[in-house]
């Protein structure tokens, strides 16, 4: 039965593939074209919580850029994270860093083929390992993102809540990966949930898996996979100091490697506080005229919504901050900047 589902999903996949900058298609794969381990490796980190359709650019400026692994661990840190900006969840640029890093200095320049050696190393996790280990090696791991989940849950009209569904959905979805041609149908499976079996309408008419799905059948499809309902999130509020000196110098620092935000460019500013709490009255990084900007800065991250209050100032040419440092329009992207800290940028101006 598996490995007749999986040839299955196999053919369909060979016909409607789709196509993607880091990857390679059935037809070249099956040619003796290999995937680049760096190239998935990077792929899957940036897809982490992010959709396809960002990933795209930024996966092209980042290999255009740095092509190889060697040339992405001997790249300055900043320049990484100013690439990454608006990616979000910066702590994967961190580890990609690390990774790099670890890759060159303890294997060669060379991704592990073994599973076990590639969970060691910085950021990547069961899932990543999984991916690299299936699409980059052809090994028979099974890859549960959360297209694979919703297929694997509809398929075998799996009512437990995720994730409490999470162990009996990967032991499905393994039960499935074929030994022959493993890396292609980790895309297939992760296609099909991205294309045919989407969130809401199902396409079950043109699915590949129709006949066999359970869940189509009993007409439970739409409201699989089901969810434990999430907690509110809470709102935090804080205070940015925009400065700008008189020779067109921002007031700018980087902020602590360690935390939400970590290692990115930003603006002075005052600790984040839940909403219950006074404003933490925090000192501007250095004397000026400084306003109160009309309006706030609304952000959302993965567990909190942030509100942030913004006071700008022109500065005198001698200013002496004793937060931040200067830096020249010339060596100032805004787009280095993460996507809260841009939205403190418009609302300043």
């Amino acid at each position: 039965m598996s490995d007749s589902l999986s040839d299955q999903l196999l053919d369909w996949y060979d016909v409607h593939a789709r196509e993607m900058p880091w990857r390679v298609s059935p037809a070249d794969r099956q040619a003796g074209i290999a995937p680049d381990p760096y190239r998935v490796w990077m792929s899957e980190v940036m897809l982490q919580q992010t959709t396809v359709a960002t990933v795209r650019d930024y996966f092209r400026r980042f290999t255009d850029r740095w092509p190889a692994i060697s040339d992405l661990a001997a790249a300055e840190d900043a320049d990484v994270m100013g690439e990454w900006a608006g990616l979000g969840y910066y702590a994967r640029a961190r580890n990609l860093l690390k990774c790099a890093r670890a890759v060159v200095s303890d294997h060669d320049g060379l991704f592990p083929a073994d599973h076990a050696a590639l969970l060691k190393l910085p950021g990547i996790g069961p899932y990543t390992a999984a991916a690299i280990a299936s699409i980059a090696f052809d090994q028979p791991f099974a890859v549960l993102d959360g297209n694979v989940e919703r297929v694997m849950a509809r398929l075998h009209n799996i009512h437990t809540p995720l994730p409490d569904a999470k162990p009996a959905l990967m032991e499905k979805a393994q039960m499935l990966t074929p030994r022959v041609r493993p890396g292609d149908y980790a895309q297939a499976v992760m296609d099909l949930g991205a294309t045919i079996c989407t969130p809401r309408s199902p396409a079950c008419g043109i699915c590949p898996w129709r006949e066999p799905c359970v869940a189509r059948a009993e007409g439970t499809a739409p409201e699989l996979p089901k969810k434990t309902p999430k907690k509110p999130k809470p709102v935090r509020h804080g205070t940015v100091f925009i400065g700008r000196r008189a020779d067109g110098a921002w007031l700018l620092e980087t902020r602590p490697d360690k935390g939400l935000l970590g290692g990115m460019l930003g603006w002075p500013g005052s600790d984040w506080v839940d909403s219950a709490l006074p404003l933490p009255e925090v000192p501007p990084p250095c004397a000026g005229d400084w306003q109160v900007r009309a309006g706030e800065v609304r952000h959302t991250f993965t567990h909190f919504h942030l509100i942030l209050h913004v006071l700008k100032a022109d500065l005198p040419a001698d200013a002496a901050p004793d937060r931040g440092r200067f830096v020249l329009p010339g060596d100032f992207r805004p787009s280095d900047l993460p996507t809260v800290m841009r939205k403190a940028l418009d609302l300043s101006e």
